[in-house]
């Protein structure tokens, strides 16, 4: 391939490592190639003393990154390959090793920002929206559970926030993720082009992160009116605290003060259409999640990954949205009425937490 087709771009100005997802047409899923030149890039710039910050953004208009490749992940498990296996583990080193970077690095996010696109960019030290962002963590549509670090950035969101953007899997927009703690700043998308300039011409001090943020609150702003979140959160506390999701969803459907019916109504709907095996996994995945370190965090998620494509929903669901797209996964246990806890924690036996 040219250096124009290869899928992660890398360039360098003015002190700055500019690394971009380069699959527009495919939204920019993840694939293990693409991980692999993430976590070889990275590596080299941490130790390369003319690299003083990194940028990761994303080619196209539609997404930054969309998440992993999910239909590679389903052949393979069918064809009995064992590429999951290699993804997963490579893909929550990269997103571990973003979190613990050396270097500043700001992620620059425009358009969907889902899964695997949020594994990479909640690590960073400034993450970096416009307008058009729409972030989420929608495995639970898909019959799988929140990964990539999600049980450790979701469930310290605060009050019951994570908790019920991993449930529900409903995606947010600017103002939410501000309001939220997903986003540290916000851009309108006319301005990148003078993020890049100032990037370009800065002058790097001892210390670059403070450069980047005092370049950053010049352009764009820290919070936006509006976010939906700020009204809700009172109902997403009380409902998304109960025990289980079956409680979660009586308490929705029985919600009757008039402000939060429709909202209610809509909200216990959408689990409808969710795998209640997933949506069971997670809430207890995001619970146990808010005592562990990240570390141990990812390392519970791969403990559930070597089981979920045998045992969980993840190839039905892909079979009905993404291969037949047919949009009528049969789900199993089809309802929450017929999900045993005893089937829920047995996919946390054995996993041990470390005793850092």
């Amino acid at each position: 391939m040219s250096g124009s087709e290869l899928p992660v771009l890398a360039e360098v100005r003015n002190g700055v490592g500019h690394l971009i997802l380069n699959r527009p047409a495919g939204l920019n899923a993840l694939t293990l190639e693409m991980v692999r030149l993430l976590a070889d890039q990275l590596h080299a710039w941490a130790a390369d003393p003319a690299i003083r910050v990194v940028v990761l953004r994303a080619a196209g208009d539609k997404a930054f990154c969309a998440g992993g490749d999910i239909r590679a992940l389903y052949d393979s498990h069918l064809s009995g390959g064992e590429l999951q296996r290699y993804f997963f583990e490579e893909e929550y080193a990269l997103d571990l090793y973003i979190h613990r970077y050396p270097k500043p690095l700001l992620a620059l996010m425009d358009g969907f920002v889902l899964g695997g696109g949020m594994g990479l960019v909640q690590g960073a030290a400034l993450r970096v929206i416009t307008e058009r962002a729409r972030l989420g963590m929608p495995e639970v549509g898909i019959g799988y559970f929140p990964d990539v670090g999600g049980s450790y950035f979701l469930s310290r969101l605060p009050g019951e926030l994570g908790i019920y953007l991993g449930v529900s899997g409903r995606h947010i927009g600017a103002a939410d993720a501000l309001y939220c703690g997903l986003a540290d700043h916000c851009l309108p998308r006319e301005r990148l082009v003078d993020l890049d300039a100032g990037l370009d011409r800065i002058s790097w001090s001892s210390a670059p992160l403070d450069d980047l943020q005092r370049l950053l609150a010049s352009l764009g702003q820290a919070e936006l009116p509006e976010a939906e979140l700020a009204t809700l959160r009172p109902l997403i506390d009380e409902h998304f605290a109960l025990p289980d999701v079956p409680a979660i969803r009586a308490a929705l459907r029985g919600e009757s003060r008039p402000q939060w019916q429709a909202w209610a109504t809509e909200t216990a709907a959408l689990l409808d259409t969710r795998s209640p095996l997933a949506m069971a996994v997670t809430l207890e995945l995001l619970r146990r999640g808010r005592g562990l370190s990240l570390e141990d965090c990812f390392a519970l998620e791969l403990h559930l990954d070597l089981q979920w494509f045998e045992r969980g929903d993840f190839i039905e669901g892909v079979r009905a949205l993404i291969v037949d797209k047919d949009k009528r996964p049969r789900w199993n246990p089809p309802n929450l009425e017929e999900l045993a806890p005893q089937r829920v924690q047995a996919f946390f036996a054995g996993f041990q937490a470390s005793r850092a």
